[in-house]
């Protein structure tokens, strides 16, 4: 099976926003309690404005992932950290897609004179926490049951990697 990695355009919105509102659904991955409407694309742009934002596409299928940067702090002292953002539907990882999207993300972030990714991410998404880990995150902060979704208590874990 082919896999291309490319910048999300316009029309990719429907899908971005799908596939983030499957993991809203069936998962503790997004922080969101409900489905969010498809006009949430802008605003997730305007996020990610300046910096990589990429769709991960399926031969047959069309995109099946996403992942973005963002800034971490609106203030200029924090132009050297990111913060980065990935989903991709469960029946395609495993197959280093994630890998190959954070190495693009990575890529990028030092050519922007990025120096430290940062990952926001629920304690019980076990599967992410591990991700980072194998990728060379370490655990830097953990705020504790902050969280409550669909009546479970989780922490926030920030990971941090320097590049």
């Amino acid at each position: 099976m082919e896999y291309n990695f490319r910048r999300v355009g316009q029309e990719d919105g429907v899908k971005v926003i799908d596939i983030f509102n499957y993991y809203i659904e069936n998962s503790f991955a997004a922080f969101p309690e409900k489905k969010l409407s498809h006009d949430i694309f802008q605003p997730l742009l305007e996020m990610a404005k300046g910096y990589p934002f990429y769709v991960i596409e399926h031969e047959a299928n069309g995109v099946i992932g996403f992942g973005f940067m963002g800034r971490y702090h609106p203030s200029e002292v924090f132009n050297r950290v990111a913060e980065l953002t990935y989903f991709i539907l469960p029946s395609y990882t495993q197959k280093r897609l994630g890998t190959r999207l954070f190495n693009i993300l990575t890529n990028e972030a030092k050519e922007l004179g990025i120096e430290t990714l940062l990952a926001s991410i629920t304690s019980l998404n076990k599967s992410s926490i591990d991700f980072h880990l194998s990728h060379g995150f370490t655990e830097c902060g953990r705020f504790s049951r902050i969280g409550r979704k669909n009546q479970t208590d989780f922490d926030v874990v920030w990971m941090q990697k320097f590049i």
